[in-house]
């Protein structure tokens, strides 16, 4: 009997704490570094080809827990047109969404040609399968509802991202089209709102060997709770960046990276779950890794922060 409270108190922390989460589209803790996932604006704005991937696992030890992974590409073609190629996918207890949108910047040169107005777009489309016979449920009506395979669901989303040597700032709306999506409240399939995404950040030299970068992510959905992250990271000597960040009301983070080689960037982060869910699971685990190929005559003279 204890063993079964026990379980039923899980499964209703874990729902009421999606619920909270309000995030239908995959969330990241090291966003600073999958910035081409957030605002297409951002498409080409290092100036060479860069490839990233990502993998998020979250609270660990729970069965259905989200789980996600993104491969991003994007580089400069020309002076002022930046294009990437984004596929993701998200796993959420019986539902499995992946995700593929083809981003497009033009970017306008404003003072000194060291701050740059960027306007993005973004188009594609993302599959969505429901498997509502994994996991139990003690009504079942709602467990015998009827799989969905495979429905195609189209993407169109826009951005403006102001960049320079030093800071950022991007405002995006991922995707205007309504669509559906698995509702883990609900246990079924809901129409999914218009996402509002802020993001920023600015770098401040300490000295020749240490730069701290604090960053936020703000995430808004009509109807539900603001969900914003905040962080901030130290670089030192070029190699090695520490930092902390915390999610509002849910989580904190711990995260490290290292710049292996002028074209390699790897890098991990651990949450701390705050509410209630952090006596039933291990937290949550992301790491990513980006290449880039920068040529001799494109190479910064030093890793770039964002």
């Amino acid at each position: 009997m204890k063993d079964q409270l026990k379980y039923i108190i899980v499964i209703i922390t874990v729902l009421s704490s999606c619920l909270a989460w309000t995030q239908q589209d995959p969330q990241f803790t090291q966003y600073m570094y999958n910035t081409i996932s957030v605002n297409p604006g951002y498409a080409g704005s290092r100036g060479h080809l860069s490839i990233l991937g990502m993998y998020r696992t979250q609270w660990v030890g729970i069965n259905g827990a989200p789980e996600s992974q993104v491969l991003a590409i994007d580089g400069p073609v020309g002076r002022n047109v930046g294009l990437g190629l984004v596929i993701a996918n998200d796993q959420l207890g019986p539902s499995n969404e992946t995700f593929l949108d083809a981003n497009f910047s033009y970017t306008i040169r404003l003072t000194n040609e060291t701050k740059k107005l960027s306007f993005g777009l973004k188009g594609g489309g993302r599959l969505l399968n429901v498997d509502f016979s994994k996991g139990s449920f003690e009504n079942p009506d709602i467990a015998f509802q009827t799989n969905i395979n495979s429905k195609f669901l189209p993407t169109i989303g826009a951005g403006v991202y102001y960049h320079s040597e030093k800071s950022y700032l991007g405002l995006a709306i991922p995707n205007f089209f309504e669509a559906e999506h698995y509702d883990s409240e609900e246990l079924n399939i809901s129409t999914e709102r218009l996402h509002y995404f802020l993001i920023g950040g600015t770098v401040f030299d300490m000295s020749a060997d240490l730069k701290l970068k604090p960053a936020f992510f703000v995430k808004w959905v009509p109807g539900s709770p603001v969900i914003a992250d905040v962080s901030l990271n130290a670089l030192i000597k070029e190699t090695l960046s520490l930092g902390l960040a915390y999610r509002w009301d849910d989580s904190f983070s711990a995260l490290a990276g290292l710049q292996v080689s002028p074209r390699l960037k790897i890098g991990y982060a651990h949450d701390f779950t705050t509410t209630d869910l952090r006596n039933y699971n291990f937290g949550t685990h992301e790491i990513f890794l980006r290449f880039e190929f920068k040529s001799e005559e494109r190479k910064f003279k030093s890793p770039r922060f964002y």
